[in-house]
């Protein structure tokens, strides 16, 4: 068996993806996938569109042999504790040989070196970056300042524009820290580009299908200008008929208004009832909030009206809409600085959640059971095997998860589904 790890959101699955699964298979000759995906939200620091069982789903179905749920703490974290405990995890599972993602460049020499520069972070590098910052500069903008000054290589400049490019640096340099045997391969990103919001043949972003789902909704942001005005609101999941593959296009019909989409907006009323009850100093606690994000939101509280606007009142020159986003969405879920800190102490990962796997890979799981140095957590409701740090890590991710599912339930009228009863899928 020769098995390949995709780091992945699926947010939602689309042809790129599918590409992506079939690429990595052919790169790498592997005859096993094994997918660690983001589970309820996302690494932006909002909602994923759709529940995490119905992207796992689509998956399996599109070639996953299995798919493992990424902690929430991590699946919201910053582009490189996202990257980093996704490769540790595939890492700590014992049986991946490859790591396969997507990259604008398709430079895997060009990726590398960056990663060893940015690993190794020369001095002219970190002074440079703190030039950046001191002129206040958002930490991502100080740094691109930094690369782009201090790179030897000039034809890296323009890899590190790029969203796919920069998230597959922190892959390697994920590797490189972890001493990692996994090999890395990457496959040039096809299509539209990761922004782009207009509909393409074949392969689109996630981002354009999430802008029709927003029009296909009920709730319709009227801020938003979406350019699907004149089609008829029941044959709008028509229009991604060439976007999707087949089996997920009947996912996304039979569930549509049952259990999907989801936006942060539908979190508003949840995430100012927090914000009321602390003060800047409980602020401070969460991830990603720094005291002077927690004084502007402590300042600024009468002007809440919903999670979108709140987010874009907040913004300033140094801290942008992302920062900002993920750190509303950790107060909202109590994740907090000094957890995840305990977390990536005991060593990143402290079990291995599995949301389905392929029937015809069933014998992976007992493979892991004797291999991987993770327990595996097929039943929530069962953690006996896991560490008290695990049982807190995991604990942490179904309230996270029954937060998402109450929601679903007050927006759509559809039974509560309690994340302690949830079996893994099998296709």
């Amino acid at each position: 068996m020769k098995v390949v790890g995709l780091v992945t959101e699926y947010n939602p699955f689309h042809n790129g993806h599918l590409y992506h699964i079939e690429e990595a298979k052919r790169v790498t000759g592997a005859d096993t996938v094994i997918v660690i995906m983001s589970g309820d939200y996302v690494q932006r620091g909002t909602p994923a569109v759709m529940p995490k069982r119905l992207r796992c789903e689509m998956a399996l179905k599109c070639g996953a042999s299995a798919v493992f749920e990424l902690p929430v703490c991590y699946s919201t974290g910053s582009a490189e504790l996202f990257a980093t405990s996704a490769v540790s995890f595939l890492d700590r599972l014992d049986i991946v040989d490859s790591l396969c993602f997507g990259s604008e460049c398709n430079n895997l020499p060009l990726l590398e070196n960056i990663a060893s520069f940015l690993s190794d972070e020369p001095a002219e590098y970190k002074a440079a970056l703190q030039a950046g910052l001191k002129r206040g500069l958002s930490f991502p903008a100080a740094r691109q300042a930094a690369l782009e000054k201090t790179l030897p290589n000039p034809d890296c400049l323009d890899i590190i524009r790029n969203p796919n490019n920069i998230l597959g640096i922190e892959y390697l340099k994920a590797l490189k820290r972890l001493h990692s045997p996994i090999v890395p391969y990457t496959i040039e990103r096809k299509g539209a580009d990761y922004h782009d919001t207009s509909l393409q043949k074949d392969y689109c972003s996630a981002s354009a299908i999430r802008s029709l789902l927003s029009y296909s909704s009920e709730s319709i942001y009227p801020e938003i200008k979406n350019p699907y005005d004149n089609t008829p609101l029941h044959n709008i999941l028509d229009k991604l008929e060439e976007q999707v593959p087949k089996d997920c296009l009947e996912i996304l019909k039979d569930y549509h208004h049952i259990t999907y989409p989801v936006y942060q907006n539908d979190f508003s009323l949840l995430l100012k009832y927090k914000l009321l009850n602390k003060t800047p100093k409980d602020l401070m606690r969460y991830m990603d909030v720094s005291e002077e994000l927690a004084n502007r939101i402590y300042n600024q509280m009468n002007k809440f009206f919903n999670f979108k606007q709140f987010s874009e009142l907040l913004k300033t020159k140094e801290l942008t809409q992302v920062r900002i986003t993920r750190a509303l969405l950790h107060i909202m879920l109590g994740i907090k600085k000094e957890a995840v800190k305990t977390y990536i102490k005991d060593g990143f990962h402290h079990y291995a959640r599995v949301l389905g796997v392929n029937k015809n890979r069933s014998d992976i799981l007992g493979i892991l059971s004797v291999r991987s140095t993770l327990p595996l957590i097929t039943n929530p409701a069962r953690t006996d095997n896991a560490s008290p740090t695990g049982r807190k890590m995991l604990y942490q991710d179904i309230l996270a998860s029954n937060l998402y599912n109450s929601v679903i339930t007050d927006k759509y009228k559809t039974p509560y589904q309690n994340e302690y009863k949830q079996p893994i899928i099998k296709i």
